[in-house]
């Protein structure tokens, strides 16, 4: 399967999902709004998901995928097989004492990772009893993460379909709200809470039968430490810190968050905006590139190796920059249309817009990063991003006491931003020096003509929001919002690929033959 037609598989399926997930928080927004119990959910699956991605997606996306892609090559699929239950055993034992410690200590730590809270019982308390229901999500969750690094190693990208039982699943708990009409109350947290729980079990046994189905089933056994799996912790340990800096960061924002009145509901909805675009093009290109790099490597392809890393930056960032332009140039509407119903009110738009971007100068930054860091884990090499994940989350935790002291929870957002760059920066730069990546001629010609051309459509966004900011006015109703931002994103649209033809950053010619492939 080529690059751009398994990215165009994975991203395609993640793109279900995120309308899937826009559905889910709207409906969200629409019963919890920014109140306490919003709050106290946001922090509670904020908890088991920092796990997730640091014990199981960044390990083993740096980790066991290329380990794992290596048996395969070497030693067949049955020798794969084995080493993929001797580390799917180790891990499932390391996480029931992970989880069974962390929820006894719960408490504690709540006043670790939501010290704000602590000044009002009722919150704390509801976000501890909240998040105990939550934190199974992560044992589901980490199994569901390596039984997805099999499927990728395999050609066999449905595994991104997997984030759809989710947002289906908390889609089936507001219609519970909805049902008995809890409203924004502690009631509706728990009803949210254990939609969580359902979800990971969901997910987790649907993609047990993938790996069945595609001749992986795996049963677990008595762990063991092998070798096997001491290279595979080894090789982790930094590869928690590197593969999931995006969830440290996020955390680090939700923690001084919570001493920001409303900052935690406000940075959730701005950042479900942004993981739109981040979610479709940047990680679907890392999970697609991760395994591709790692043949063509072993392979000694080495050309090869570099011309897929250029279009993959080429594609994500022709995609990125645009949805970057227009989550800065039209939050309000955006936000006015997908969220301001129900408890969610105008305040809260016109507080959460300016978070949104924030957050959206981060976009390329996110995108380049999913591309840089494969370079390293195709190569083993875990440590490098672990430095530069360190250095970046260090800049995140001075910049958000920084800011915030200043621009309340939009400072900590920029935070978020800023450490952002700093990793890509550091990533490319040091690829680069190694010998190991360097832009191409097409790469070099192409991504000038694509800022441009994403910023000309910002230009363009912000004149049709001009004309049409009555469709935005207090009281003119959802449909008026929604054919205003209807018209916006589709001119805006027309006009980006418009500018990208003419200024050659991306012909149709080209474009129509990428999406056939």
């Amino acid at each position: 399967m080529s690059l751009l037609k398994a990215a165009a598989t994975v991203g395609g399926l993640t793109l279900v999902s995120r309308i899937l997930g826009f559905i889910r928080d709207q409906l969200v927004a629409f019963a919890l709004g920014t109140g306490f119990v919003a709050e106290a959910f946001f922090v509670a699956q904020r908890f088991p998901n920092l796990f997730r991605a640091l014990f199981a997606e960044g390990a083993f996306n740096s980790a066991f995928v290329p380990l794992f892609a290596r048996r395969i090559a070497e030693e067949g699929e049955t020798g794969a097989h084995a080493f993929a239950r001797e580390t799917f055993s180790a891990l499932l034992a390391w996480l029931v004492l992970f989880s069974a410690i962390a929820m006894l200590s719960m408490p504690l730590l709540m006043y670790v990772i939501a010290p704000g809270f602590s000044r009002d019982p009722l919150k704390f308390g509801l976000a501890v009893n909240l998040t105990l229901i939550c934190f199974p999500y992560l044992l589901f969750m980490s199994l569901t993460a390596l039984q997805s690094g099999v499927l990728n190693s395999l050609n066999r990208f449905a595994a991104a379909a997997a984030p759809i039982l989710l947002n289906l699943v908390m889609i089936g708990a507001n219609v519970l709200v909805w049902l008995w009409g809890t409203g924004d109350s502690p009631a509706t947290g728990y009803i949210f809470a254990w939609g969580v729980f359902a979800s990971g079990v969901v997910q987790f046994a649907v993609l047990a039968w993938a790996c069945k189905r595609a001749g992986m089933p795996l049963v677990p056994k008595r762990p063991r430490l092998t070798p096997e799996v001491r290279r595979v912790i080894r090789l982790s340990a930094p590869g928690i810190v590197s593969g999931g800096v995006m969830q440290i960061n996020l955390v680090v924002a939700t923690m001084i968050a919570t001493t920001i009145d409303r900052a935690v509901p406000y940075l959730y909805y701005a950042d479900r905006l942004y993981q739109l675009p981040l979610g479709v093009i940047g990680v679907a290109i890392g999970v697609v590139l991760l395994p591709d790099l790692s043949r063509k490597l072993r392979g000694g392809q080495d050309t090869a190796a570099l011309r897929s890393q250029n279009r993959a930056l080429e594609l994500s960032l022709f995609l990125t920059i645009p949805s970057a332009v227009a989550l800065m140039a039209i939050p309000g509407p955006i936000i006015h249309t997908v969220f301001e119903h129900g408890a969610f009110t105008r305040a809260d738009t016109l507080a959460v817009a300016p978070a949104v971007f924030a957050f959206a100068t981060s976009l390329p930054a996110f995108a380049m990063t999913k591309v840089f860091q494969p370079g390293y884990f195709a190569r083993e090499d875990t440590r490098t991003p672990m430095r530069f994940a360190i250095v970046s989350v260090v800049v995140n935790i001075v910049a958000s006491f920084t800011l915030s002291h200043w621009l309340g929870h939009v400072g900590i957002a920029f935070a978020t931003s800023l450490a952002a760059w700093v990793n890509a920066i550091l990533l490319g730069v040091t690829l680069s020096r190694r010998g190991h990546f360097v832009l191409d001629d097409q790469a070099r010609r192409r991504l000038p003509r694509t800022v441009f051309s994403g910023l000309a459509m910002g230009f363009f966004l912000l004149g049709g929001l001009y004309l049409l900011s009555a469709d935005y006015a207090e009281g003119a109703g959802f449909m008026a919002a929604l054919r205003g931002l209807s018209i916006l994103v589709a001119a805006g649209a027309g006009f980006y690929f418009l500018a990208a033809h003419f200024t050659g950053a991306m012909r149709w010619g080209e474009l129509r033959s990428m999406l056939k492939r």
